[in-house]
């Protein structure tokens, strides 16, 4: 009976069970796993039927139809339906079987079909040639991809290219410079299956670091190039690389979007797709429309919003003349023709636009703005803002961007874009209690969002505080209405107790010493680690201002995987150049064997030592994961760090092994 190459799915039908990818699995399973509340391995009736709505599917059942569904899908007649029964099932319905009735707003809907998964295999065609043709334009004169650019838009050749791992590598680099250090991608003509691997990982954790969600999406999902799942992350990266300018650090100007009753922190932290959609409408009250565009979708699709816009941003190149087209499609046709005019007709088609593309539309109006934004500076506003960023910025936002990414590396249903926003009203920290404290959590007692009263956000950040005291956090002074007030300062202090908590109880499941892990237990191992191996550098403590060499943490991650670190490319770590080449070379060579780490090269070379600490443990907790992996014999990547760990059912058998290891 084998897994498969995923961790506790079981399948027997190798025919059921390569109709899903492994991320798939993984989240079926653990819905399985979460409707079937009596633990029996079965769903009965009653399990089912709540389900759905636990799970909030788009569908309803009498049950009586739920009844005729286990009795039509309990193959074994074992009195429920098993797993296997269970992805049967879902397969039916996402043929468009009609075992539930189907909600007349949802009406392609499938069961166990959420925002977040990837269950339904269909991809736009128009997509595919607006990501590639990115593809093309920003990596056209990269020395490595010449041998593969252009990509033919109009064919499947991108998803067989991006099977070595290489040019979505090069993608993330291009939405956030740096991001990998490249000398850490194999890159040579012919990649062996196993260096195409590690360029998957280092591209997924990467792609986590700068904020993609990569939840359903494995190694094995790129390499097999599997054109959903592809252009998913594609999408994410593309979105993340044309909304990195929509902010106050980098566009100081749209300051000048703020009337006199707001404070700058309120458009600092705003969600860069806000910014946008009020930029919109800052131009279109110019231009004397009353209507507010609210999305990127029905606002825009009949054009008169594009229309007036360009018009203001461009009185000279674009005009008002298609409002007087009456078909929206020669409408459409029209306006982005005028958008040509001024180099702005990029991403999307007029059918896109009549059709209400979402993606499509906020990647055409984020290059409308990056191309001319029609914004002048004001003096006051802008010198204002630039003493706000420069005291506050560069600490606070660093904090926040580890806290956001990690949050959505943990698999949470929302996915956050604005740390210090979005935890208001208290209910993705819940998600990401649960998921850290499983149990921990009393669902009954929440308000899901939207929560329109503030009292019922102040329930929700009280359960928030209320579990960190059961969890032993320092919580002094910390009180629910304080999150629900947005103080950053608590905030960032809770968060940080929740991330080292998860990491250590994951050490402690690994470990199997019945004991808490101390941060003296991270140090030890890791000084015996690197002892071990023969090198002479030593950790005395997080705070050790000899880290900032970069030198330790690469004898440490040559000891974890000898193979890992190219010493060639390695410095003294004497110059301060020295030391930031070194440290862009940890990070990525730590992505590359499986930590997912989100801390940034001056992390380490200015020795911040919450950074170091996640950095030690990441490697650790990916060493001893490794060992309990090959000790059970198992191909599958064990990264519950990494926000899509699954239990290790064989380690009672190991705690011997594990109580010795180093």
């Amino acid at each position: 009976m084998a897994d498969n190459g995923v961790v506790g799915v079981m399948v027997h039908d190798e025919a059921l069970r390569k109709s899903y990818t492994d991320g798939e699995l993984r989240y079926l399973k653990n819905q399985f796993d979460l409707i079937n509340t009596g633990k029996t391995g079965l769903l009965n009736v009653n399990e089912l039927e709540a389900g759905m709505k636990v799970l909030k599917t788009h569908q309803t059942a009498t049950t009586k139809e739920v009844q005729d569904i286990v009795t039509k899908h309990d193959a074994k007649k074992q009195g429920g339906l098993d797993f296997e029964d269970f992805l049967r099932l879902q397969m039916e319905l996402r043929k468009g079987g009609r075992g539930f009735r189907q909600s007349p707003a949802k009406v392609d809907s499938s069961f166990l079909t959420s925002t977040d998964t990837t269950l339904v295999h269909s991809i736009s065609d128009s997509e595919k040639k607006a990501y590639v043709d990115h593809i093309n334009m920003y990596l056209d004169k990269d020395p490595i991809l010449q041998r593969v650019l252009p990509i033919d838009s109009s064919s499947n050749q991108l998803f067989d290219i991006i099977k070595d791992g290489v040019l979505l590598c090069k993608l993330i680099n291009v939405a956030v410079a740096g991001t990998i250090d490249e000398r850490a991608i194999n890159m040579k003509d012919k990649l062996n299956p196993w260096e195409r691997i590690e360029n998957h990982t280092l591209c997924l954790n990467s792609a986590k670091a700068i904020g993609c969600s990569v939840v359903n999406i494995g190694t094995q999902d790129l390499g097999d190039g599997r054109p959903h799942l592809v252009l998913g992350l594609i999408s994410q990266i593309v979105k993340i690389q044309l909304l990195a300018t929509v902010n106050l650090k980098q566009t100081p100007e749209l300051a000048e979007l703020m009337d006199e009753t707001e404070e700058f922190e309120e458009l600092w932290s705003m969600p860069a797709e806000k910014i946008l959609l009020r930029w919109m409408n800052f131009h279109l009250r110019k231009a004397g429309h009353k209507k507010t565009v609210s999305n990127f979708t029905s606002d825009v699709k009949d054009g008169t919003a594009y229309c007036l816009l360009l018009n203001q941003l461009a009185p000279e190149s674009c005009s008002l003349e298609p409002l007087r087209i009456e078909d929206l499609f020669e409408r459409a046709k029209a306006v982005l023709a005028q958008a040509e005019r001024i180099n702005c007709r990029k991403y999307i088609t007029p059918k896109d636009l009549l059709d209400g593309s979402a993606n499509l539309n906020l990647a055409f109006v984020a290059h409308l703005f990056h191309t001319r934004n029609g914004l002048t500076q004001d003096s006051e506003k802008y010198e204002c803002a630039e003493i706000l960023l420069d005291d506050e910025y560069n600490e606070a936002s660093r904090e926040e961007r580890m806290y956001r990414t990690w949050i959505n590396s943990q698999g949470t249903d929302t996915f956050i874009t604005s740390l210090f926003e979005d935890v208001r009203d208290g209910w993705v920290l819940l998600e990401a209690l649960d998921k850290v404290a499983p149990g921990s959590v009393s669902w009954r007692s929440t308000t899901k969002p939207p929560v329109k009263s503030p009292f019922k956000k102040v329930e929700n950040c009280n359960q928030v505080v209320d579990i960190g005291k059961r969890l032993k956090f320092s919580l002094v002074n910390i009180a629910g209405n304080d999150i629900v007030q947005g103080n950053k300062k608590l905030i960032l202090a809770y968060l940080w107790q929740l991330m080292r908590f998860s990491v250590l109880q994951l050490l402690k499941d690994l470990r199997l010493h019945g004991r808490e892990v101390s941060d003296a237990d991270i140090i030890h191992w890791a000084n015996l680690k690197v002892k071990n191996a023969g090198k002479t550098t030593r950790m005395e403590s997080f705070k050790d201002r000899s880290l900032s060499t970069g030198l330790f943490f690469l004898d440490l991650l040559g000891a974890v995987e000898p193979r890992v670190v190219n010493w060639s490319l390695v410095t003294r770590g004497t110059t301060d150049d020295d030391k930031r080449v070194n440290a862009t070379y940890i990070i990525s060579i730590a992505r590359k064997l499986g930590c997912s780490v989100f801390l940034l090269w001056d992390d380490i070379v200015e020795v911040r030592p919450k950074m170091i600490l996640t950095l030690t443990a990441s490697i650790m907790l990916w060493s001893l994961a490794n060992k309990v992996t090959k000790a059970v014999d198992s191909s599958a990547s064990l990264g519950k760090w990494a926000g899509a760990v699954t239990k290790i059912e064989a380690t009672n058998k190991l705690g011997n092994s594990l109580r010795t290891s180093a």
